[in-house]
């Protein structure tokens, strides 16, 4: 996977190497991630064919639906099934009408009808642009995609709508009357100064109550101070600072390292630190001779001992 299209290759506890997405998921949540957390079109199609040429269809003819669909979902169910849990969160990448996630949308459609409504719901993340010039917050782009879901057969649950100013309480009541979703389903993703604030935001709006509700689950009591004081603090105010240079070919793009980068945030966060990175391209420096002392105020080594 190359890591300017992909960011960088995430490898899971069995060796897959996935979308550095998931690596997100297991530090948030704690999830033991597999192969089998992650789905592609490419392992799709290829279990299929697999199973046509194997004659698993009794020759019949092999269509996108049920039988691509229907390979889709039973991947969904397989999570559920292996790891023996309770909730399964499902990410459909893309944006809504290309063509690529069209399958994937269709078995998210059908999957509701072989379940049941109550242990389903759909969570639609959207974008709500600023436009500076006008100092206007534009709806448009959600209408229209969430009409799009509509005309694929999903009404979505909830709203997740990125921006980078606060929803006004029109705002929020113009969505939900054109989107068909509760105005409490309406909920911020607000760009934040740390990612680790995000928790917070979505608590201050009850999204947690919000999905509990709608899957009929209780609401056990939760306290997120603790996460406040323990890590939120101390990303945004932290008492010492340590400079630390990371030296690498991709460099250029944010997401290559993306591991090391977090790694680094989170051993900063343990001793109350700001980590200041700066990032060193190795294929500009020759010798570290030529690197500015400063880079080298805290470094990281690395030792290798192969069996």
């Amino acid at each position: 996977m190359n890591p300017y299209q992909h960011g960088e290759v995430y490898v899971t506890e069995d060796g897959t190497e996935t979308d550095l997405d998931l690596g997100h998921y297991e530090r948030f949540t704690n999830a033991k991630i597999t192969r089998l957390n992650n789905i592609t079109s490419g392992q799709i199609y290829n279990s299929v064919i697999f199973k046509e040429r194997r004659g698993d269809y009794l020759g019949k003819t092999v269509q996108v639906i049920p039988h691509i669909t229907d390979e889709i979902k039973n991947r969904i169910k397989t999570v559920a099934e292996k790891n023996n849990v309770g909730i399964v969160i499902v990410e459909i990448d893309g944006t809504v009408g290309d063509i690529e996630s069209l399958p994937f949308l269709e078995a998210a459609r059908q999957f509701r009808l072989d379940i049941t409504k109550e242990d389903v719901i759909y969570i639609h993340l959207t974008l709500i642009p600023y436009i500076k010039s006008a100092n206007e917050i534009k709806t448009k782009p959600t209408q229209h995609s969430v009409e799009t879901l509509r005309e694929i057969g999903i009404q979505p649950d909830i709203l997740l709508c990125r921006t980078e100013k606060h929803l006004s309480d029109e705002v929020k009541s113009k969505i939900s009357l054109f989107c068909n979703v509760n105005k409490e389903a309406v909920v911020e993703a607000l760009d934040v100064k740390s990612v680790y604030e995000v928790p917070l935001i979505f608590k201050i709006q009850a999204l947690d109550k919000i999905i509990l509700s709608l899957l009929n689950l209780k609401n056990k009591k939760n306290d997120l101070r603790n996460w406040k004081k323990a890590v939120v603090d101390k990303v945004l105010n932290p008492k010492n600072k340590v400079v630390i240079a990371v030296v690498g070919k991709y460099i250029q793009l944010q997401d290559a390292y993306k591991s090391i980068y977090d790694v680094l945030t989170h051993a900063g966060i343990a001793n109350d630190a700001e980590v200041a990175l700066i990032n060193v391209d190795s294929e500009k420096i020759e010798n570290f001779k030529n690197v500015p002392h400063c880079y080298f105020v805290n470094y990281l080594i690395l030792i290798y001992r192969r069996n």
